[in-house]
Parts: structure tokens; C-alpha cells; sequence
């Protein structure tokens, strides 16, 4: 299985932190799209091929539970990490009883979340196998 690259896709809406971040991905060789809203990730979900979700829990308008569910609910196949500058101990939970893959505070470290998205990569790719296979 080939983790070298794949598709990302960040949802924040800070600037200042997703733009960064995205150049430093995209030299570590994933393809990443980035999204300021939640109705511009799900436009995004629903048009490209996505692996994983970076998203932001706290965002105006769709907040991340929100954007996770409708994610999961139309692309289940996707891994989502959650990311958050609030800690709690509630949205985390949710988060993880709908589905999300991990959840991440705020300042995340870079190499922290690299290995995390590799490791979300990998889920899908074993789901996957095993769909194929029919276990």
C-alpha cells in the first residue's frame, strides 16, 4: 500500500493557519484542497476525490460536528481528524461516536498530524480491502 500520497482536504477558517499548512503538505507530497466554510468543504467532498478531512471544530456558520456528520453520511469511506484551539472533552467524544478518526488540539504539531494523516490514509485503504474482499 502506497501512503507516499493522497488526497487531503483542510477545513478552517483562519487563514493564517490553513495556508501554511497547506504549502507544508503539499512539499511532503499529499494533494491538498483547503476550504474556508463548512459549505465550501462539502462542495469540495462532493465534486474531487478526497482520502482524509482535516477539519476545524469551532468555525461561523456549519460547525465541524456539523460538517463531520454530513460527511460520514454521504462519503463514509472518508477519515476525518478534528482539530480544536477549545479543549473539550465533549466535542471529542462526539466527534469519535460519529465517526471521526482522531481529534487533534490546537497548536497541532506538524509532524504529528503528517503522521496521523498517514495513519487515517491507511484505515480507509484496509476498509477498503476488506470491502473488496467481502469480509
Amino acid at each position: 500500500m502506497d501512503t507516499s500520497r493522497f488526497n487531503v482536504l483542510l477545513v478552517d477558517d483562519e487563514a493564517d493557519f490553513l495556508y501554511p499548512l497547506v504549502r507544508r503538505l503539499t512539499r511532503r507530497n499529499l494533494v491538498v484542497e483547503s476550504a474556508g466554510s463548512g459549505k465550501a468543504a462539502l462542495e469540495i467532498v462532493a465534486e474531487k476525490p478526497v482520502d482524509v478531512v482535516v477539519l476545524d471544530v469551532k468555525m461561523p456558520g456549519m460547525g465541524g460536528l456539523e460538517i463531520l456528520r454530513a460527511i460520514k453520511a454521504n462519503h463514509e469511506d472518508i477519515e476525518v481528524i478534528l482539530l480544536s484551539g477549545h479543549a473539550s472533552i465533549d466535542s471529542a467524544l462526539e466527534g469519535i461516536s460519529h465517526g471521526a478518526f482522531d481529534y487533534l488540539m490546537k497548536p497541532v504539531d506538524f509532524d504529528e498530524l503528517f503522521f496521523k494523516l498517514q495513519d487515517a490514509y491507511e484505515k480507509k485503504c484496509i476498509k477498503q480491502e476488506k470491502g473488496v474482499r467481502g469480509e
